[in-house]
């Protein structure tokens, strides 16, 4: 493993997954944060808002090639969907070596860039520098899933709940506190972007219905899934503690895992499996917090395997 230090920038550091960012690079061994680009806050010290961060750092408003220009050994596009096009076309132009993650949707569905979910992508993993970070709720029903994946016998059936932080920090009724006081909001109910990117990457149909409830951070993912042959509760524990057995940041557990213990945790828990009558029916529940599994400690263990870095580094398990 490399030991030399990497330069990285981030576009879009104002988001609430900018931060958590910020937070795991100031953690790292072989990371040197060389820029994070934020309209709002330009001119602004890094330090001012991040309390992990030390230093004289600014924030500053960078186009496409003002980011190009930095040469920065990696850039991380924490952006919404939609705006990443321009800043890889000026990166692959200037400075093609330069490995891009990015954490919107925009290349999810690109056949070219490497799709990072290391638990299950990890072997297609051949030095691309352009890498895709999944979804969070995609990341977690890939994982609650993916163990039974060649005895479904229909398409799985995924109802996630997040915490408000996931509609991003642009005000919206989806991450209005006082609309989600004693609320669960459903939305997206078909065809939801984190539905067609399972779809894609699992080449199963996938049917997913998506609500957004009062706390902050914390996906729980329960995922109803029909069988070709008959398991037992054991079976399927088994078959999900061998599947996961060498990963560092998943817990296979007996009981239903609750949103409230992963939240701030960088791993995911898998549990309350419960077998219906007739063994053909098993239901499965998956928690993970979307800001940094499904996020930013996501995007960090792509960056450290495309560095040749410990793809642990910085992150705590």
């Amino acid at each position: 493993m490399s030991t030399k230090t990497f330069t990285v920038g981030i576009v879009g550091a104002r988001g609430h997954t900018g931060a958590e960012l910020i937070k795991l690079i100031a953690a790292h061994p072989h990371l040197q944060l060389g820029f994070v680009s934020s309209r709002e806050l330009a001119g602004q010290r890094v330090s001012d808002h991040h309390s992990d961060w030390h230093g004289e750092l600014q924030f500053e408003n960078l186009d496409a090639d003002a980011v190009a220009a930095k040469g920065m050994d990696a850039v991380i596009l924490a952006l919404p969907n939609g705006l990443s096009a321009p800043f890889v076309a000026a990166l692959d132009a200037a400075r093609p070596e330069t490995v891009i993650v990015d954490l919107s949707a925009d290349q999810r569905f690109e056949p070219s860039w490497y799709y990072g979910l290391p638990e299950l992508t990890r072997g297609d993993y051949l030095g691309q520098k352009h890498i895709s970070n999944p979804g969070c709720y995609a990341t977690a029903m890939q994982l609650a899933i993916s163990p039974l994946l060649q005895q479904l016998a229909g398409p799985p059936q995924c109802f996630g709940v997040s915490g408000y932080s996931g509609a991003g920090t642009t005000p919206s009724d989806k991450n209005n506190p006082e609309l989600l006081r004693d609320n669960l909001m459903p939305y997206a109910l078909t065809n939801h972007v984190h539905e067609r990117e399972v779809t894609a990457h699992l080449r199963v149909p996938v049917e997913f219905m998506p609500h957004v409830a009062p706390h902050f951070r914390g996906i729980t993912m329960t995922v109803n899934l029909w069988l070709n042959t008959v398991v037992t509760r054991e079976d399927v524990i088994a078959l999900y503690q061998k599947y996961y057995a060498n990963e560092a940041l998943i817990d296979v557990i007996d009981e239903a895992p609750w949103v409230s213990q992963i939240a701030g945790r960088h791993g995911v828990q898998i549990g309350g499996f419960d077998v219906a009558p007739g063994g053909k029916r098993v239901v499965v529940v998956a928690t993970l917090d979307n800001l940094l599994k499904g996020a930013a400690t996501q995007a960090m263990q792509n960056l450290n395997l495309a560095l040749g870095l410990d793809e642990l580094a910085s992150i705590p398990h």
